[in-house]
């Protein structure tokens, strides 16, 4: 059975992204070893570290155990022979993981019953044969087939490749091109599974290697959107030939762009309760330690919670920013109490307007105390705890000076103020607003002005391999032409540069929330067909019968209400509404989001080489709303401020490793 999104749109009902990964792995794959003469009703289900990680991205356990799967195991650890139950296997085509099938299934006393066996990506024709060479265990086989899942659904329109080394392998300054194209293969490897396992064939496009003049050498960081594209058109031209009801003509589009299409985005403050949770606070991947008041009277219990999309709290509030967060929570809290006796009587005591703080402590108090309240509990202490870190450490004045120096407002003169008169402003701050610096005003590394800075900042030599790295990110041509045509228009004027422009179709509701990443504009342009061919090629020409870009998606555009300030509302259309009751229900979040995709146009991949930002994903989801097209994101990694400045340190820092800066 396959789950594409022709199969789904038929039904009446749209699935996105994740629901479709999900689908193909519990239907496809585990409910199908169910079939034939399989009688067994348990099974065991084998996995390498890659497939383990793909699965735990899109299903959880009670899924997997639904459809009969009473043990997972790891196919390198020593497993307990079950020979009365059937085995799925769900691993890479790897000729280490062919051997260990075998030695599980071959011989007088094979480990399982029956193997049903499902590959990750294409499997090399050399592997099939030395599989089927094995009459014993080609007779325990229940199936053998190619999945093409070799990709990890971090988000209901996001997905990663899972290079944590990318940036490392094709930006460092050491250039190896054997490296970089080993990376590289598999990246187009697991991205062109997204559109096998969509059963989607898109119009490629990229962001073309530009030079200065013709004397300028093309380097292999200048080619890397390129490369990968021709990688990704590869795959694709074999699934064409190959997969069952593969699209012959496009679907959808898919944009490739790298890591220097915006040096800034990784590195400036985002200011939405997503990634301030996940820059302020030592979370590990979407894991909280929460503390929460003892039920004895004790010392506060530590419980782990996981931010993720399941919680309609975080679904709704995830891209607020964090002022406006921090309102909804109370507004929530207050409702609660007001339409709860005990909780008034319990309040009426002191008189005066209650805090966040007080209303959750009266709401702990009561006997209804529920796990819904719980999670509202959860998001007034994560707000608290981030309000508190951006008091602490002035972190609204250095947000507005980033800001400031993104659109132009401020240069030079105000970051040397800035660090004069702000000794106590941490390092990591300070390293960031230089970073910034460095991405506006390249031309400065020339002299010794960014240098002085440092000094003047007092930055360890660590943090000052993370500024001049930044060298490394530059984009090919883009920068350098705007900055030469400013200083000669300009700099009679001593205007300052400016990498952004005020978007003037939105009003910026919240303080900070000027900044937008440049993938935003890209986008639109590409929708509205006004990204230019020169810069943005397409690997194939689109067929006639193709609408992707400006004819269907202007005229969509068009049709709808006149445009307005997508920052100032309160939630996405895929979010609880603002004025009902609780909200807590996941019911009513899935609702929501399946009604919101009912009428959407082709889908848009957008990937970027070297990690994508919180940002970029928040920006994908709010331009499937105003577009009417699911917007997927993809990427090496996803990477928030911290674990980007880690990997920008080791473009230089050959001695060390990853596991030493311990991302």
């Amino acid at each position: 059975m396959s789950m594409s999104d022709s199969d789904t749109s038929s039904q009446g009902e749209y699935k996105n992204f994740r629901q479709i990964s999900r689908d193909r792995l519990l239907y496809e794959m585990l409910r199908t070893a169910k079939r034939g003469d399989s009688r067994s009703t348990w099974k065991v289900l084998i996995m390498d570290k890659v497939t383990v990680k793909i699965m735990s991205c899109s299903c959880k356990m009670a899924d997997i155990t639904e459809e009969g799967v009473s043990l997972v195991e790891d196919i390198y650890k020593r497993r307990q022979p079950l020979p009365t139950m059937d085995a799925i296997y769900f691993i890479q085509p790897s000729k280490e993981n062919v051997v260990m099938f075998l030695s599980d299934m071959s011989g007088r006393s094979p480990l399982y019953k029956r193997a049903f066996v499902f590959f990750s990506s294409s499997v090399p024709r050399e592997l099939v044969s030395y599989i089927k060479r094995d009459t014993t265990v080609k007779s325990r086989m229940g199936a053998l087939s190619e999945m093409n899942l070799e990709y990890f659904a971090i988000d209901s329109q996001g997905f990663i490749t899972d290079d944590e080394r990318a940036l490392e392998e094709l930006f460092g300054d050491e250039e190896s091109s054997r490296k970089g194209d080993a990376c590289l293969t598999v990246m187009a490897t697991r991205i062109a599974t997204v559109f096998a396992s969509l059963r989607e064939f898109p119009l490629v496009r990229y962001r073309a290697a530009k030079s200065l003049d013709p004397t300028t050498m093309t380097t292999f960081r200048d080619l890397i959107p390129t490369k990968l594209a021709a990688g990704v058109w590869n795959c694709l031209m074999k699934y064409k030939s190959s997969i069952e009801n593969f699209p012959q003509t496009e679907t959808c589009e898919l944009l490739i762009l790298d890591r220097s299409i915006d040096q800034i985005a990784p590195i400036i403050h985002e200011w939405t309760y997503d990634a301030m949770c996940h820059d302020l606070l030592n979370m590990e991947g979407n894991k909280y330690v929460h503390e929460v008041p003892s039920k004895t009277g004790g010392l506060p219990e530590k419980k782990e919670v996981l931010l993720e999309e399941h919680d309609p709290v975080w679904a709704e509030l995830r891209h607020a920013h964090i002022a406006d967060a921090s309102e909804r929570l109370h507004e929530k809290m207050t409702s609660f109490v007001s339409k709860n006796k005990a909780a008034q009587i319990h309040g009426s005591r002191d008189g005066g307007e209650l805090s966040t703080r007080d209303l959750q402590k009266m709401v702990q108090a009561l006997p209804q105390y529920s796990e819904q309240i719980d999670k509202l509990s959860l998001h007034v202490d994560i707000a608290a705890k981030i309000n508190k870190i951006i008091r602490e450490m002035g972190l609204k004045e250095v947000g507005q000076l980033e800001q400031d120096l993104v659109f132009g407002d401020a240069g030079t003169k105000e970051v040397i103020n800035f660090l004069r008169t702000k000794p106590e402003v941490s390092r990591e701050s300070k390293m960031r607003l230089l970073m910034i610096y460095a991405a506006i005003y390249p031309e400065k590394f020339e002299g010794d002005k960014i240098a002085k800075l440092m000094e003047l900042a007092r930055l360890p030599t660590e943090d000052m391999h993370a500024v001049y790295n930044m060298r490394l990110l530059e984009g090919t041509s883009d920068t350098k032409k705007s900055s030469s045509a400013f200083s000669l228009k300009f700099d009679v004027h001593k205007k300052k540069h400016a990498v952004r422009k005020d978007r003037t179709d939105e009003e910026a509701k919240w303080q900070l929330s000027r900044f937008y990443p440049i993938i935003e504009e890209l986008i639109e342009k590409l929708c509205k067909g006004e990204l230019p061919k020169n810069d943005y090629p397409c690997m194939n020409d689109p067929s006639p019968t193709f609408h992707g870009t400006s004819q269907a998606a202007s005229a969509h555009t068009n049709q709808g209400p006149p445009a307005h300030s997508m920052r100032s509302r309160r939630t996405a259309t895929w979010a609880r509404p603002r004025n009902s009751d609780d909200g807590y229900s996941s019911d009513s979040i899935l609702k929501h989001a399946s009604s919101d995709f009912k009428k959407m146009g082709q889908r848009l991949f957008v990937f970027i080489v070297g990690g994508a930002t919180r940002s970029e994903l928040r920006v994908c989801h709010k331009l499937t709303t105003k577009l009417k097209r699911e917007i997927v994101l993809g990427s090496s990694s996803l990477d928030d401020p911290p674990q980007f400045i880690t990997k920008l340190k080791m473009l230089t820092a050959h001695e060390l490793s990853l596991d030493d800066l311990q991302i």
